[in-house]
């Protein structure tokens, strides 16, 4: 990563760390009274700007990660920012309830063994590597997104998935997979990208929706 990359990352953290020391109970309320009124409406929540502080007004980029009894439950999310963060977070919440094609959709049963989890991305850095150890080696385990390309196939992993596998090779190795790769797969048409995410979460039964 380069001097620019690298500051511009720094910003970053520090700027969605506080915005999530500040508003993240906000945005975890807002991706809860998403699930709801799916739940209760039979559609997704239209979210009022105007409502909202200044900072969830402007373009952001999240995953939305349901687990429930620690087990993933659903995740769904933007690896860019296209539109207003609160909208993101309604938006993803809804498909990440309702719309995870790996599983079916919440129940109103399910819901108080839920949690709630928000990764709010930066934007994503063109990791320029040679091969697949090359990649492998550059990266910062426990830090690095990744998201990676080739033969029209892709897939994402957000940091947290480090916590399931801190190895490097298995990382890269199990991403190719869920891109539809193989795991030695490498070409000169293959792209990677990082990004960092700052994370926030809480119980269902924790978040407050009034």
């Amino acid at each position: 990563m380069n001097a620019l990359s690298a500051n511009s990352d720094a910003d970053f953290a520090a700027a969605t760390h506080a915005l999530l020391h500040t508003h993240g109970a906000l945005l975890l309320s807002l991706a809860k009274r998403s699930i709801i009124h799916t739940l209760d409406q039979g559609r997704p929540l239209e979210v009022d700007l105007s409502t909202l502080p200044s900072p969830l007004r402007e373009t952001g980029a999240c995953f939305v990660t349901l687990k429930k009894s620690g087990r993933l439950r659903g995740c769904i999310g933007s690896p860019e920012a296209w539109r207003p963060l609160g909208t993101d977070v309604v938006a993803n919440a809804d498909r990440a309830a309702f719309h995870d094609p790996r599983f079916g959709p919440v129940s109103l049963e399910e819901t108080a063994a839920l949690d709630i989890h928000i990764s709010v991305l930066s934007p994503k850095h063109p990791f320029p590597v040679t091969s697949n150890a090359d990649m492998v080696a550059q990266l910062n385990p426990s830090v690095d997104g990744l998201i990676i390309s080739d033969q029209g196939l892709g897939a994402l992993f957000l940091p947290s998935v480090w916590d399931q596998l801190p190895d490097p090779e298995l990382f890269v190795a199990r991403l190719k997979h869920k891109a539809g790769l193989s795991p030695e797969h490498w070409s000169d048409t293959f792209q990677a990208w990082r990004f960092i995410a700052a994370d926030t979460g809480a119980d269902w039964d924790a978040i407050v929706t009034d």
